[in-house]
């Protein structure tokens, strides 16, 4: 298993600081292509009535993944701990197949490579693809 360095946990937190206050964009834009390039993942969201991209489910979903992933570089030292409430949320209530937790995290990397071209280097892309898949495993963890 992967873990995250001293400079890994540093890249991610100084990249974020540039992340966060565009999140309400980027969150929509990650979800609504989940939707789109992975609509199997539309079961999930079945009691939506609007799907598409600009819609105010989406909208507030993607304000959600993107919170949960500022939550989880907030508390990046003990991140297994940290979301453990959320591991069980996904993994007993919301019945979230794990794999969809890789997806998620390939398309949010997509989303910040087009949103910041030039910040998302390939030190920063590698630090928080490591991090992306901490973070998939702390989630994944009440599966086992």
């Amino acid at each position: 298993m992967t873990t995250l360095t001293p400079k890994d946990k540093s890249t991610v937190r100084a990249f974020w600081a540039k992340v966060a206050p565009k999140c309400e964009d980027i969150g929509k834009e990650v979800v609504a292509r989940m939707l789109i390039v992975y609509p199997q993942t539309k079961t999930y969201f079945a009691h939506w009535k609007d799907l598409s991209p600009n819609s105010a489910p989406v909208k507030k979903h993607g304000m959600t993944v993107m919170g949960g992933v500022g939550d989880a570089i907030g508390k990046i030292d003990s991140l297994p701990e940290g979301l453990l409430n959320l591991s069980e949320l996904h993994a007993f209530t919301l019945r979230i197949d794990p794999a969809n937790f890789k997806i998620i995290s390939q398309i949010i990397q997509v989303v910040l490579a087009i949103t910041f071209p030039t910040e998302f280097t390939p030190e920063v892309h590698v630090c928080f693809d490591k991090f992306l898949s901490f973070l998939a495993r702390s989630l994944a963890e009440k599966y086992r």
